[in-house]
């Protein structure tokens, strides 16, 4: 199956990959090395396809859906190539998946709902691309899920809430999109986002108070006020909180139009 799906998105992968790609065997053999950009595992008796590593290789086309046929798959990486349309619902047969980095490329369309399928997802990157329409709340159906990353697109509408509820949560970028609500809506269930450590929220069209659980959120209480007032929300004019000496962590709310 692997062997079969590799070959047939060959054609699509761009000279570098394909003048790489040399043997009938993927994970190699006695005279080859494997492919490049694949890594394989055995499984019994048998060597799987694992990860498949085509970054940088001036990839261009749609998506090539017969990579979802390599079940086995912990990594896909095909960030900064030239993918165009969107990513297919075929996406949720990787039920093994759990980096999936597709960043730096100009795929599209709304996100399809089955990524909340891939339940061992822990690194999802799709920033610099031209994905539109809402945040998909599916996203929050990834119990395992670290990193999010959807950083310079056309998303537009209210980040779900239910995004609060991943508990291993720890880096969330949504930065240069076209979001909107309020800060308020993004908290409002005690108890959410218990592992953040990283929130971007720049270049968006938030509005509202910054209410006064956002400083209480853990996440926050080791940031000295000054800091979050100087470098990540310049040009508003909030009021002074309390000071607080720790470690500092990450919050971006540049240019966006809270109001007080």
């Amino acid at each position: 199956m692997a062997v079969k799906a590799l070959n047939e998105i060959k054609a699509s992968l761009g000279w570098r990959v394909v003048y790489a790609w040399v043997g009938d065997d993927p994970c190699g053999d006695g005279n080859l090395p494997p492919w490049s950009g694949i890594t394989c595992t055995l499984m019994g008796d048998y060597r799987v396809v694992t990860e498949l590593e085509v970054y940088a290789v001036s990839i261009v086309g749609p998506f090539p859906v017969p990579v979802t046929n390599l079940f086995d798959l912990t990594r896909l990486d095909m960030h900064n190539n030239k993918l165009t349309g969107p990513i297919p619902p075929q996406i949720g047969r990787l039920k093994r998946l759990k980096i999936l980095n597709l960043r730096w490329n100009k795929l599209q369309d709304v996100l399809p709902s089955e990524i909340g399928e891939l339940k061992s997802l822990t690194h999802l990157y799709l920033s610099f691309n031209n994905f539109k329409g809402e945040i998909p709340k599916e996203l929050a159906s990834l119990p395992e899920l670290r990193y999010l990353h959807l950083h310079q697109n056309r998303f537009s509408g209210r980040i779900p809430a239910e995004l609060g509820t991943l508990e291993k949560l720890q880096h969330l970028d949504v930065g240069n999109n076209h979001l909107v609500g309020t800060i308020k809506q993004l908290i409002s269930m005690y108890g959410c986002f218990p592992s953040l450590r990283n929130l971007h929220l720049d270049h968006n069209q938030f509005a509202g108070r910054i209410p006064e659980a956002l400083y209480r959120h853990p996440f926050l209480k080791e940031m000295q006020f000054i800091e979050i007032v100087d470098r990540y929300i310049a040009g508003n004019s909030f009021q002074k909180g309390a000071k607080s000496i720790g470690v500092p962590k990450i919050l971006e709310l540049a240019d966006s139009e809270f109001l007080v």
